[in-house]
């Protein structure tokens, strides 16, 4: 019994570590009769759409890979030609991702995003709560225009240096937490008296840092490392985890952030002995995970703050070319709003959660009375911030081209005035890609040393020896190339190439016709069903890939009912980023759990409330300001020919 028992365990341990396999060959198999007994066109794109999103979902090939499973299959069943698939892979969004990229590896090169994150921590102060919100305001304005994981790679850092030293003079100051100096004293005394405590709390927090029992390290791997990646987005080599820096859940291939995890004795021995006070362990929890939040509702303010906002305006675009309603100031409009709720919410609510009600003490913004710790914080912060020296040239340069990039972006066609494109005499031909592409082409043209200077810029951040160039540029193609997610490129074009497939087979207009039973609900409610719907399904799903599998079929269900598609297509796009309840939701998560300071229950608490604030907030949005926006109240002209045209 016992032999049988263990070959039984055995078989299953070789299935288990086949299992990728056995999905990749099962499914299509299995799927297969479909197309075969009913070989129509919707079938046959049914069955392309179900083993993509299989794929998808299940990640037993990486995402990109899977993206390219309709790239044949499309052409081998009859749905779409090979050359009329392969447009579709390269789109707009894709000019416009290139150009941003352009300009966050130029702001990544010459630091200006540490630079903005220390300067507004340092407006913010060191108390607990002002401290949290500091870093989330920071973070979510950097994920704004940089991607989701490298905002949360480059902003943890920062968090955890401060948060040791909130340990490190916590040790040193167990016995009387309490103790406070008056900044109205007289300085002089009140240094000379604790000039050797400093000291030896320096010196304390350094060793720390050298026996490597704090601080985890993140940094950028090479091009040339690879591996076999599981299916939460995760490669545990040796203790360590690579996390696949991307927008969202996608894979980057050429930018991975190494992230190394202590192991379970190293993490226990932290929660149990490294903290001075309970409280001193709730805002370190608190902080970590008001970053990964604070990332996700960044990303939700511009089109390109995230890929699934990109992934919808194009398919949106694509399925209704008449509708000039979706730009990147009409989506700010709509989502700056959203993200100024959820930020304050998400922050009460982590306050709350982790740091109690008892926001005088926490908020306060009077600099009378410090606490030792505090002082110390603020200290920890001056230094880094003065180790990045004066502002220099390149970092001037970017800053204006970021300036110059969101007014020309905003002034394109704002709506209630004429914009910039109405100087042109041909009209439709200019884009948001076509002010993203001009000004990335820029940076790799302008010099990043001053004009008549003898002095080269110092750069931290590039592994080209370009500093003894005087006509080095801001950014070369090495350093585009580490930013530029090629896989969020294919995957984004598979998600086209099933729309496009969707439509010329008439399958939409099938699925449209299944949900007609759903005709008796409100607006409201259908919306409300399909944001609670995604934000589920997205805790255990990629976020691309998920929008990418419903975006079709929401489409078609507001067709069938006369709804406006907007009502549910943009509520639903903003609520697949909520996957914010488990550390594989996410690389951000990920690289917050890796820190050490939190625990997966605190993740789901925590994380269960963003999400019901996420789906309330984008709730109220689309049924107040979002209606006159948008004009929602009424089937558009639009949608009303690509029913008729879809009917046909």
């Amino acid at each position: 019994m016992r032999l049988e028992a263990a070959a039984r365990m055995d078989l299953f341990r070789k299935l288990w570590k086949a299992r990728k396999l056995i999905v990749v060959v099962f499914i299509p198999l299995a799927l297969l009769p479909l197309p075969l007994i009913h070989p129509t066109s919707e079938a046959c794109c049914a069955y392309v759409l179900m083993v993509t999103a299989v794929y998808w979902v299940s990640e037993a090939v990486p995402l990109g890979a899977a993206a390219l499973v309709p790239a044949f299959l499309y052409p081998l069943f009859g749905v779409l030609k090979s050359s009329e698939v392969a447009a579709e892979y390269c789109k707009d969004t894709t000019l416009l991702l290139m150009g941003v990229i352009c300009l966050a590896a130029s702001i990544e090169k010459w630091n200006l995003h540490k630079r903005i994150a220390l300067r507004m921590v340092m407006i913010a102060g060191a108390k607990p709560g002002m401290l949290v919100l500091g870093f989330m305001c920071c973070t979510v304005f950097l994920s704004m225009w940089l991607s989701n994981t490298s905002t949360t790679a480059m902003v943890m850092p920062i968090a955890e240096a401060v948060l040791q030293q909130l340990i490190c003079t916590g040790l040193a100051d167990s016995h009387d937490d309490s103790e406070t100096v008056d900044a109205s004293e007289d300085e002089s005394a009140v240094s000379n008296k604790q000039e050797n405590l400093d000291k030896k709390e320096l010196e304390m927090f350094y060793r720390n840092e050298r026996n490597d029992c704090a601080k985890q390290e993140l940094h950028t791997l090479s091009e040339g490392q690879t591996g076999e990646v599981n299916g939460f987005g995760l490669q545990p080599v040796l203790n360590k985890t690579f996390v696949r820096q991307t927008n969202g859940h996608l894979p980057q291939v050429n930018n991975m952030v190494e992230v190394e995890i202590p192991n379970v004795k190293r993490v226990k021995a932290r929660r149990d002995s490294q903290y001075p006070t309970k409280r001193d362990h709730m805002i370190c929890k608190c902080l970590s995970l008001s970053i990964t939040y604070a990332a996700t509702i960044g990303g939700l303010i511009t089109i390109t703050g995230t890929s699934t906002n990109l992934i919808f305006a194009e398919q949106f675009n694509t399925r209704y070319p008449d509708a000039k309603v979706i730009n990147f100031g009409t989506w700010f409009i709509f989502s700056f709003p959203i993200a100024i709720i959820m930020l304050v919410l998400t922050w009460l609510w982590l306050h709350f959660l982790f740091l109690g009600c008892n926001f005088r003490e926490t908020c306060s913004l009077s600099k009378k009375r410090k606490t030792r710790r505090e002082m110390m914080s603020e200290r920890r912060i001056q230094e880094e911030y003065a180790k990045l020296g004066p502002i220099s040239y390149p970092e001037v340069v970017t800053g204006v081209f970021f300036i110059l990039m969101t007014l020309l972006w905003f002034t394109r066609e704002p709506g209630f005035v004429p914009g910039w494109t109405s100087l042109f005499e041909k009209k439709g031909y200019r884009t948001d890609a076509t002010v993203s592409v001009l000004l990335g082409f820029l940076l790799f043209l302008i010099p990043a040393r001053r004009p008549f200077s003898s002095s080269s810029p110092v750069c931290s951040n590039s592994d080209d020896d370009s500093g003894s160039d005087p006509l080095a540029p801001m950014i070369t193609w090495k350093d585009f190339q580490r930013l530029m997610p090629w896989e969020i490129v294919i995957l984004v074009g598979g998600g086209y190439a099933l729309a496009a497939g969707c439509k010329v087979s008439g399958l939409s207009v099938w699925i449209g016709r299944q949900l007609e039973p759903m005709s008796g609900l409100p607006p409201w409610a259908v919306t409300l069903l399909a944001c609670l719907l995604v934000s589920a399904v997205t805790e255990f799903a990629s976020n691309p890939a998920t929008l990418t599998v419903f975006l079709p079929i929401l489409s078609a269900l507001s067709e069938t009912l006369l709804i406006n598609p907007l009502h549910t297509l943009i509520p639903s796009t903003m609520c697949v980023s909520f996957g914010v309840m488990l550390p594989v939701g996410n690389p951000p998560n990920a690289i917050v759990f890796s820190y050490g300071h939190v625990q997966i229950s605190d993740m789901v608490k925590a994380g269960f409330g963003v999400n019901l604030i996420g789906v309330a907030v984008v709730m109220l949005a689309i049924t107040t300001w979002g209606v006159p926006l948008f004009n929602l109240t009424e089937f558009p002209a639009w949608a009303v020919a690509r029913n008729v045209t879809g009917s046909l």
